[in-house]
């Protein structure tokens, strides 16, 4: 059964939390979309008490805005409150690996670690986008005549479901097993919030032409782990402005892996979350207890 979050403008937001550990809160990418990061809390159950949530507007939240990147970090900055605690770390997985990103540069003091999972980058011309596109379209193969079809006109839900299978099959590097985790992230079908969608990914268009961007991620002075799989239809040098403006910064690319690589390589996927919040938190005490003595030194 899920927990009930309340925004500060009182908005339902849907949660639930697993496992055992250090608070780590999952972020899920569309926009539009719902939590479909189970599987990567199963992974983490044991190392971390991991929060997922549905953003607002979106699967079991309630349907309604205003859908704006201020709003949605907002909404994230309560679930932190009324079930992370002061601080936690972060998992932001495609447009949820944005939205992290936006809140750990607005709230550094309340982030201990970032995980930034196949996201798409800081470029302010988008220039992966066309590379995308036609990515999408050649994986999609035989799939592409009625996926073009789909598009080309209103939808009913089942529709609408029947599309949304048929793209995100292209975000998995094995043609023998695409479709197949494609039917199960649609399941159960939540349906997508076309409006929510369209409303942040103008903003973000916006947002990446800002110059401040850049400044800001250079500034954000906390450790980030960035994950992508390099079998991603979105070309992974996208993210390579994003990993040289960040001060402490490490990444790991998953072979054989499309843009969801917990799914296709789970235990690397683990391996690398794990070793990156248990090798910043071994850190973090010993700078701990290393300042005391520090203080003390008359020298």
């Amino acid at each position: 059964m899920g927990l009930d979050v309340r925004s500060d403008d009182n908005c339902h937001l849907w949660a639930e939390q697993s496992g055992t550990g250090p608070p780590l809160v999952l972020c899920h990418g569309g926009p539009g979309l719902w939590d479909y990061l189970a599987p990567v809390a199963r992974l983490l159950d044991d190392d971390a008490r991991t929060i997922r949530w549905d953003q607002r507007g979106c699967g079991r939240s309630q349907r309604r805005g205003p859908y704006s990147v201020a709003r949605f970090v907002a909404d994230l900055d309560a679930v932190r409150d009324h079930l992370a605690g002061p601080v936690t770390a972060l998992l932001g997985h495609s447009w949820g690996a944005h939205l992290a990103l936006r809140y750990a540069i607005e709230h550094p003091e309340r982030v201990s670690h970032l995980i930034y999972v196949s996201g798409t980058g800081i470029d302010p011309e988008r220039g992966w986008h066309p590379h995308y596109e036609r990515n999408l379209r050649q994986r999609l193969g035989h799939h592409l005549d009625r996926w073009e079809a789909l598009g080309a006109r209103a939808r009913t839900p089942a529709q609408q479901r029947e599309r949304a299978v048929l793209q995100w099959s292209a975000d998995f590097a094995d043609p023998g097993t695409a479709l197949r985790h494609a039917e199960r992230m649609a399941t159960p079908w939540l349906g997508i919030n076309e409006d929510c969608n369209q409303a942040l990914n103008a903003e973000v268009k916006q947002e990446l032409r800002d110059p401040d961007l850049i400044v800001q991620c250079r500034a954000l002075d906390l450790p980030v782990l960035i994950i992508d799989g390099t079998e991603d239809i979105r070309p992974r040098w996208a993210v390579d402005s994003l990993h040289e403006a960040l001060p402490n910064s490490q990444r790991v690319s998953l072979a054989g892996c499309g843009h969801l690589p917990w799914v296709e390589n789970p235990h690397d996927f683990r391996q690398a979350v794990t070793t990156f919040l248990t090798e910043q938190r071994h850190q973090t005490l010993r700078q701990v207890h290393r300042e005391p003595a520090d203080r003390a030194d008359p020298r």
